[in-house]
């Protein structure tokens, strides 16, 4: 597996397996056309990396496209294609100049990459994003979680009324029971109504359970739409759960984006029944999981794709702010742990 790199000039750089990208002095930007073909349900069947957004440490916090480019590098290298830009990245805070800028350099990967953009959580600021959006294919974009005043039937509509405007269809992201407002019943009528009108091809779906085999939300959401819709949206820690006893066809996952190569194997494992595998597999990346848990998924991982030494990944937007330096001793060696162990796939596939 080669990640094609975006370059400079009318050629591209393939850069093999395991070769650390942040060495090549060669790598920039480059329109290649992502992969644009629409999401179909068969195209869930697999991991879905959401990774962290770098930026610079300059006055606006100012997005860094060069260090970006080594973070996915490092996620293709692993065998993971489809990228899902969403709460790892802090898209909830994004201003709608830095969502013009980040669409573009989307639309520059490589052709083999499928990235979904998120969109939202508010209204107002989703159909101002799918003016944005309308000017590319992407193969769907997922709709940030909502908070505010809403319910069943009024999110249904303005759903329905952002994917026309951004001409895609959606990824429904259930975070929580009341994301479709308090009412579950209906809630989850009205996603299922998305999904059989084609406007929904995907549903992630991350509500925590201490328990993942025993789910009543899940259950009740697939008395209503068929699994092959239905993604695990919560990492590695419920993934194997969710893939052996809900049958759920894929994964997200915000460690892969260290280690790429194990998830992958995970879900490869999970998928050829061998979960005895999927389960030492899944162990590596609990030490991880427990720290994102602890201090917050998505700044732990944006500081650990730096302490592994990744990529640099600057400062975090508000409204959120970095590990303190005693958080970041104890993420460091787990970080560093967890990638060594990617890396060491890597060479025994040589």
């Amino acid at each position: 597996m080669c990640y094609i790199a975006p370059v400079t000039g009318n050629k591209r750089i393939k850069i093999a397996a395991g070769e650390p990208l942040a060495e090549r002095a060669d790598v920039r930007q480059r329109k290649l056309s992502m992969n644009s073909t629409p999401m179909q349900s068969e195209n869930l069947r697999g991991v879905f990396a959401v990774p962290p957004l770098a930026r610079k440490s300059d006055g606006k916090r100012t997005i860094d496209f060069d260090r970006n480019s080594l973070i996915v590098g490092n996620i293709i290298n692993g065998r993971i294609t489809r990228l899902l830009y969403g709460g790892n990245a802090f898209l909830y805070h994004i201003t709608l100049q830095e969502y013009e800028e980040l669409l573009g350099w989307f639309n520059d990967l490589a052709d083999d990459v499928w990235v979904i953009p998120s969109i939202g959580p508010g209204f107002g600021r989703a159909m101002d994003q799918a003016k944005l959006l309308r000017r590319y294919q992407f193969p769907c974009v997922m709709i940030l979680p909502c908070g505010d005043p809403r319910d069943a039937l009024g999110l249904e509509l303005g759903l329905r009324e952002i994917a026309q405007a951004a001409d895609t269809k959606l990824l429904v992201y259930l975070k929580d029971t009341n994301n479709f407002g308090t009412d579950r019943d209906a809630g989850l009528d009205a996603v299922a109504r998305l999904v059989n009108d084609d406007v929904c091809v995907g549903i992630k779906y991350a509500v925590v359970r201490e328990n993942p085999t025993h789910d009543s939300y899940l259950d009740a959401l697939l008395a209503r739409v068929d699994r092959k819709f239905v993604i695990s949206g919560i990492g590695e820690r419920p993934a194997i759960a969710h893939l052996r006893d809900w049958k759920l066809p894929g994964f997200t996952t915000g460690s892969g984006c260290i280690a790429p190569r194990l998830s992958q194997k995970l879900f490869e494992a999970c998928a050829t029944g061998d979960f005895e595998t999927a389960e030492r597999i899944r162990a590596s990346f609990i030490p991880l999981e427990d720290l994102r848990d602890l201090f917050g998924p998505a700044k732990v991982l944006h500081a650990a794709t730096e302490l592994a030494g990744i990529s640099p990944t600057g400062p975090v937007p508000p409204y959120l702010t970095a590990l303190t330096p005693q958080q970041e001793q104890l993420v460091a060696p787990v970080a560093r742990s967890l990638f060594a162990s990617d890396k060491l796939q890597s060479l025994s596939a040589k």
